[in-house]
């Protein structure tokens, strides 16, 4: 694991300089909220860019109203730590931000203040098209929290043990990701990655009010597929309603565009990863690395390489 520097309380600091109090509510009860950006290294213009940051940096106040857990920075200064964070380790590659405010300090699971942030970036690499996973999901047992619990719309740390159990199931039992059921019993999302579905000529997802995150990569990916002409329908979707659907992907700002080729041993299509899931990976990663002149306001330069004579 790389030492890399990262921003802490004001400072940048190396990542394994950092400390937080063992009886901190996070340390004790997973008490944060947090964001996961990816920026995209384009190197035709020796330019970083963090994708949607506005948006993430909006939702990462959201979940603070939700939680009564006081931002101590606003998003313009929560911007610049970035910034100051990824051109310290002068990175001039894909790169992951991890952002989070925290509950700091000796306290427990009502504690509110004092609150801190860090930012920490790291390398990433984008998903090569030449070597798209083709991941066997299953319907999980376990259901998906829901908003009268933990609200899925709020990005807090604590919420993702509901995605570890699922996951570390489905590894068990010789899957690679779970697919979770609402209390409803209709299709929600994966663990950490909203989920669409292909069938009949729609693209369809189910709605945020199905127990799924606010997902900006679910937002981006229905924007571009709309733009490319496709019906995209935010609905409710039936289990049985994956086992016959021609393509199912899962998409988050770490997932990207991941291809499912089966749920519950059920093959979808060929197989393989469909053409419409591959197509819209190409167009996702065209658009947030610059590749392509559409949505400039979804990208922000956050570094440039500097020439030197």
């Amino acid at each position: 694991m790389h030492d890399n520097l990262i921003w802490i309380r004001g400072e940048i600091i190396r990542q394994s300089k950092a400390t937080v109090n063992v009886l901190s509510p996070m340390a004790q009860f997973g008490l944060n909220v947090f964001e996961g950006i990816r920026c995209y290294w384009n190197e035709d213009k020796s330019e970083l860019y963090a994708f949607r940051l506005n948006e993430h940096l909006e939702r990462l106040m959201m979940s603070c109203r939700l939680l009564r857990l006081p931002s101590p920075y606003l998003p313009a200064q929560i911007e610049l730590f970035m910034k100051q964070a990824i051109q310290a380790n002068d990175f001039q590659t894909d790169t992951a931000v991890r952002m989070t405010i925290f509950g700091d300090g000796q306290g427990t699971w009502n504690t509110c203040e004092p609150v801190s942030m860090f930012v920490a970036p790291m390398a990433k690499p984008r998903t090569r098209l030449d070597k798209i996973p083709a991941l066997k999901a299953c319907i999980s047992s376990w259901e998906r929290i829901n908003d009268n619990a933990l609200p899925p719309r709020a990005k807090v740390g604590a919420n993702y043990i509901n995605g570890r159990y699922a996951h570390l199931q489905a590894r068990h039992d010789g899957y690679d990701v779970p697919i979770f059921l609402g209390r409803d019993g209709k299709v929600a999302e994966g663990a950490g990655a909203c989920l669409f579905m292909l069938r009949n000529g729609q693209l369809v997802t189910p709605p945020t009010t199905s127990s799924v995150l606010e997902s900006i990569t679910r937002d981006t990916i229905m924007v571009l597929a709309r733009e490319a002409g496709m019906m995209v329908l935010e609905r409710q979707v039936d289990r049985t309603e994956l086992y016959l659907a021609d393509e199912v992907f899962l998409c988050g700002s770490a997932a990207e565009i991941s291809p499912i080729v089966s749920v519950d041993g059920y093959v979808l299509g060929n197989g393989q990863p469909g053409p419409v899931t591959s197509s819209l990976l190409k167009g996702y990663l065209e658009v947030s690395s610059g590749e392509t002149l559409v949505h400039p306001e979804w990208r922000t330069v956050v570094h440039r390489r500097t020439l030197i004579d």
